[in-house]
């Protein structure tokens, strides 16, 4: 495959509730320098497919590979500290927290000092340069003192999309950061995912089509679960399959 190395790698990825076939022997490769998105109607699989990447459940046959190494029986939070980070459809943000307690928090869930449990956590002087440095890195430099809750939408997700970095991942997991935007919003999330392309792996589940074929270097296509086709947007556009199955024939 063209770009970096390897992050992570999923092989025959299966996973079944009783006799439903939720994901049906996917593999797929996340390289750093790309973006990999997948598509498909809602019920295609792409929620459970995060979920089995991420560990928060596993797969009843396959394999997945983080860094070169088998992680198919890792828990979630030991893949997490191995170097996956993820976001979620929901906001998963602490709303009474503010931007900068919310991302030191994440940053503290990585850098544990659980023998200095009575200091006060903005005397750490690593974690709290971690939150800052990622506030900045999404652009919320500006609102660190701010309640996350009282954030705008796009903002919010921004915040998740900081919380990730602070623990130091090197592949992301990014389910539908792009769902409920204005078009401003999505300007910055897109000029934000082009910027954190260059040092991670970053797979995309989104429903903005326009938004997928300006972003994703590669895409990858579901339908009841199972993988129809794999490729460059080109490639993806001119697949009378997907068009027929996704798209609509006039795409």
């Amino acid at each position: 495959m063209s770009g970096g190395e390897v992050l992570l790698r999923a092989r025959a990825l299966t996973r079944r509730w009783c006799g439903l076939v939720a994901v049906n022997g996917v593999s797929l490769e996340l390289a750093r320098g790309q973006v990999h998105a997948v598509i498909g109607t809602n019920g295609a699989g792409k929620s459970t497919l995060i979920n089995l990447l991420s560990g928060e459940f596993p797969p009843s046959s396959g394999q997945v590979e983080l860094l070169g190494q088998d992680v198919t029986a890792w828990s979630q939070p030991r893949r997490a500290r191995a170097g996956l980070g993820r976001s979620y459809q929901r906001n998963t943000i602490y709303p009474s927290f503010t931007v900068l307690e919310n991302c030191r928090l994440s940053a503290q869930a990585r850098h544990q000092d659980a023998w200095l449990w009575w200091r006060d956590a903005r005397s750490r002087g690593p974690t709290t340069r971690i939150a800052h440095e990622v506030a900045r890195r999404v652009g919320l430099h500006e609102v660190l003192g701010r309640e996350a809750g009282l954030l705008s939408h796009g903002q919010k997700r921004q915040l998740e999309i900081a919380m990730c970095l602070a623990t130091a991942p090197r592949v992301l997991l990014l389910d539908e950061p792009l769902a409920g935007m204005g078009a401003e919003e999505t300007e910055r999330m897109l000029a934000l995912l082009g910027a954190l392309r260059q040092d991670h792996a970053i797979l995309l589940v989104e429903h903005d089509m326009d938004a997928v074929f300006r972003i994703a270097d590669r895409i990858t296509v579901m339908v009841n679960g199972s993988v129809i086709a794999t490729g460059t947007p080109d490639d993806i556009r001119a697949n009378a399959d997907v068009r027929s199955a996704y798209l609509g024939h006039d795409a």
